[in-house]
């Protein structure tokens, strides 16, 4: 062997001159990484494989003409097309490519089927929704729209089936192929019509209104008796804060803006009575375990508000909305824009803004001639009746009458299927057959006395979304509105969910109107508490309050509208019951000192206004914490934060940080002794309109801690132990440093993929979730990133998106999502806006083409397949 040739074989040489046993463990390090890379190349290719064509060419069946798709830096599409059901076709394509998957889950979820997907964990949620029947009463909206509206859903579903059709599970969602992999073998059924009209009934749950403060009232007062209940529920401080408008009364049936007297007052307005008790205990710890992300009704809101041109830096309107949902990924938006390449009769639209991926047209947002956005109303719209129950009867009006019975089955990945059996009253549906949804009923109302011993109790509920209703045409129809009566006949169909709407148009109006069904009560009836539902004086009458009777304003002489869940008009003008469960005001108000300060608004100086993160609590609380002697050293250093802060929460305040960490403990040494555990304090606007008035009264009993029997506390005994265990516990969670504290490290935005990112299995949830965004706000500021106190800090809800439209020159407005476009969790688009959203920054809006073209990076032409001769 010469020289050369050991020289070259040498290091196999030395490989095969080892151990076996070591030559063994090599080659199975080896295969192990080779078959490593091999797994990384498939991860990548099936990460990378869902996400959507953006340039060149498809066919689209039953297009009428090509339609472009055009894609920013954000991959926001701007469709351009020759008719409405082109467009809405193509929306639905659109839509599929990148939310499919987002779509199927919110499918399943309001048909009561996610158990088909995720197994016997979902029963429960696929119990209650079938019970209250949300896909049954789509069916029966689909007969009720109009026929364009009914043509428009077709044809988005046309769409989305033509996405289907050409594209496995593997190619559609990454999601598909989690779920696949343990052997659910699962492919999406096509899309229908009725599919989109279902889930504006989970919107309208999510937005549903003062159902768990109904059922609040009655386990809280079953606590600590109805007079110190009452406390805790503050009415709304009308001279003090400000209703959304402020003037006008109801005048033979029509509300007239400029109307100084009551009018015509409706004979059918309820009495706002209160001789009821309703027998519930576990009911309010049953809705909390519906899925957050298919809505719970609680902490949400919005911020909406409008000025003329002489408010405004352009000389014409600015509208400026974020409404505040659930955090989760993707987010409930997705930015798109719809328009004819020439408008005309025959092909009307040119509208932009935040659509929902399975519903065609634009919710929020703007067209050539008009901007509108949205806050949730907050009428009382559901009501609790306790029944007495019977084999297969209930009791009414003195007579055993039949209940309305169904059966449905509920299919289960991996388990038996479960027999559910609905029962209902003329009420409504028995929520409480749900078992570990709505709990026990126990007495009923004392004045009303009991119950004979063969009856079972149930509670059944009457909500406005469980009638059939055209929100669908109002959709459509405000998409094409052009002034402020079309705007006004387009939302007289908007049923449910009931909202405030603030308005703009180019030709210099502002305005805003109510919408939403709300029902009219009979007199024993008040809306606040459950009623016994076998007395007929308590039921609704049938009628709800006429469109032409819900406040309205056009231009009203302040050049100001403000729309943040507040109260709507004042009580003593106003004939009909909308609700008494409104928002405190306090958003309201710091929005409106501050456009009024400001003088000219530029669209910057809107959009900066949404970012405001004053506590409204601060100012009242502070001077009391200030006011208590800790020891010095470490007992106070937190304390002494305190002293010179301006009351903002910035992600990196230290001070805001201190406060709200006390303000958690505060209401946990005040409240948590006394109050059941699911009534507890969350912490939000009501909570502070409580405890701003019991900071005048130091030896309330509310401040008394029951755990110790032979002590009586006062005001300042639990400020001082909730300033000491706030330092205690920022130093266990951050650091022993106060200067080190900041709000943004316990205020964390996380987002989650409902309901894989939730699974458990750690793999999964790494795959779709992301998070750590360190923000600033709060509970009841304008920048409201909410939390619950009874949870910790983490944020549960947020602006959902922000958006300033200048009417001077739409192309100058802004807009900002909390996600992005893309419900693929390896796309670009996925989160790509959230960091630009936690900066408080938005983005460019372009609606003129020119300013679209401009800005396009991808355009996907799609084109009609020819038909056969």
């Amino acid at each position: 062997m010469t020289e050369e040739t050991t020289t070259t074989r040498g290091p196999w040489a030395s490989f095969l001159a080892l151990p076996r046993a070591a030559r063994v463990t090599s080659y199975v390090a080896v295969l192990v990484v080779l078959a490593l890379v091999a797994g990384l190349a498939m991860v990548v290719v099936l990460v990378r494989r869902p996400l959507p064509q953006t340039s060149g060419e498809l066919a689209l069946p039953g297009l009428g003409a090509e339609v472009e798709v055009v894609r920013d830096e954000h991959g926001v599409p701007q469709l351009y097309g020759d008719s409405l059901l082109d467009l809405v076709r193509a929306q639905g394509y659109v839509h599929a490519q990148e939310r499919f998957f987002q779509m199927d889950v919110r499918r399943h979820a309001t048909a009561g089927r996610l158990a088909e997907l995720f197994g016997k964990d979902a029963v429960e949620s696929d119990a209650y929704v079938r019970t209250m029947g949300w896909r049954r009463v789509a069916q029966r909206e689909l007969a009720l729209i109009e026929p364009a509206t009914r043509a428009a859903l077709e044809a988005y579903a046309g769409g989305v089936n033509a996405f289907l059709a050409e594209s496995s599970p593997t190619e559609i969602a990454l999601e598909y192929t989690a779920l696949n992999a343990g052997g659910l073998d699962y492919h999406p059924e096509d899309w229908s019509a009725v599919d989109s009209l279902a889930w504006l009934k989970a919107m309208a749950w999510d937005l549903r209104g003062n159902m768990a403060e109904e059922i609040d009232r009655v386990l809280v007062a079953g606590a600590v008796g109805e007079e110190r209940a009452a406390e805790l529920y503050p009415a709304y401080p009308y001279d003090e804060h400000a209703p959304v408008v402020d003037r006008g009364a109801v005048v033979d049936g029509v509300f007239e803006q400029d109307a100084t007297t009551g009018g015509t007052r409706d004979p059918r307005r309820p009495a706002f009575t209160a001789d009821q008790q309703a027998p519930l205990t576990r009911v309010r710890e049953g809705l909390g375990r519906m899925p957050s992300w298919l809505g719970r009704g609680e902490g949400l809101g919005s911020n909406a508000w409008v000025v003329d041109g002489a408010h405004s830096a352009t000389g014409e309107p600015l509208l400026a909305n974020d409404p505040h949902l659930g955090v989760d990924l993707p987010g409930v938006w997705m930015q798109t824009g719809l328009h004819c390449r020439r408008v005309s009769p025959e092909c009307p639209l040119d509208v932009a803004g935040f659509t929902f991926a399975g519903v065609p047209g634009v919710m929020i947002g703007h067209n050539a001639d008009i901007a509108w956005g949205f806050a949730n109303l907050g009428p009382d719209v559901t009501d609790l009746f306790v029944e007495r129950v019977r084999g297969d009867t209930w009791h009414y009006d003195g007579r055993d009458r039949p209940l309305h019975v169904r059966t449905e089955t509920i299919e289960v990945a991996g388990d038996d299927d479960v027999e559910l059996t609905v029962r209902a009253t003329d009420h409504g549906p028995l929520v409480s057959d749900v078992d570990g949804v709505v709990g026990q009923v126990g007495d009923l109302a004392r004045r009303q006395g009991p119950a004979p011993g063969e009856d079972e109790y149930a509670v059944a509920l009457s909500w406005t979304a469980l009638q059939p209703g055209t929100t669908a045409d109002a959709i459509l129809a405000l998409n094409l509105a052009t002034d402020w009566d079309s705007f006004r006949s387009a939302v007289a169909g908007f049923a449910a969910p009931a909202q405030s709407i603030v308005y703009a148009d180019r030709a210099g109006h502002i305005g805003y109107q109510a919408s939403g069904l709300v029902p009219i009560r009979r007199s024993g009836n008040d809306g606040r508490v459950p009623s016994a539902g076998w007395l007929p004086e308590n039921d609704w009458t049938g009628e709800v309050v006429p469109y032409e009777g819900l406040p309205r304003a056009l231009d009203p002489e302040g050049g100001v509208v403000v729309a943040a869940n507040q109260a709507v008009i004042g009580e003593d003008d106003y004939p009909y019951f909308l609700g008494d469960d409104w928002d405190q005001g306090y958003r309201s108000e710091r929005i409106r000192r501050l456009l009024e300060q400001e003088g000219e608004l530029s669209v910057d100086e809107m959009a900066a206004l949404q970012l405001d993160d004053r506590n409204p609590l601060a100012p009242v609380l502070t001077p009391y914490l200030l006011g208590v002697r800790l020891m010095p050293g470490y007992a106070d250093d937190g304390q002494r934060l305190l002293d010179d802060w301006d009351f903002r929460q910035q992600a990196d305040s230290a001070a805001a940080a201190y406060f709200n960490v006390v303000w958690r403990q505060l209401l946990e040494g005040t409240f948590h002794d006394e109050l059941p555990e699911e009534s507890r304090p969350d912490g939000g606007n009501r909570w502070m309109s409580v405890v701003t008035r019991l900071l005048e009264e130091p030896g309330s009993p509310w401040w008394d801690d029951l755990a110790t029997e032979d002590v009586v506390e006062t005001r300042d005994d639990i400020l001082r132990a909730a300033l000491v265990g706030a330092r205690d516990e920022l130093t266990a969670l951050i650091s022993p440093t106060p200067r080190e504290w900041t709000w943004g490290d316990l205020h964390e935005l996380d987002l989650r993929s409902r309901p894989l990112g939730e699974s458990g299995v750690w793999p999964v949830e790494r795959l779709v979730d992301r998070g750590g965004w360190e923000v600033g706000g709060g509970a009841a500021t304008v920048d409201a990133s909410g939390w619950d106190a009874r949870e910790g800090y983490e944020v549960t809800t947020a602006a959902s998106m922000r958006m300033v439209v200048s009417l001077g020159d739409l192309d100058a407005s802004r807009w900002v999502s909390l996600t992005g476009v893309s419900g693929h969790p390896f796309s670009g688009h996925y989160t790509d806006q959230t960091d630009l959203w936690a900066a408080g920054e938005t983005l460019p809006w372009r609606f003129s083409r020119d300013a679209v073209l401009a800005a396009s990076t991808d355009t996907l032409t799609l084109v009609p397949v020819p038909v056969p001769e």
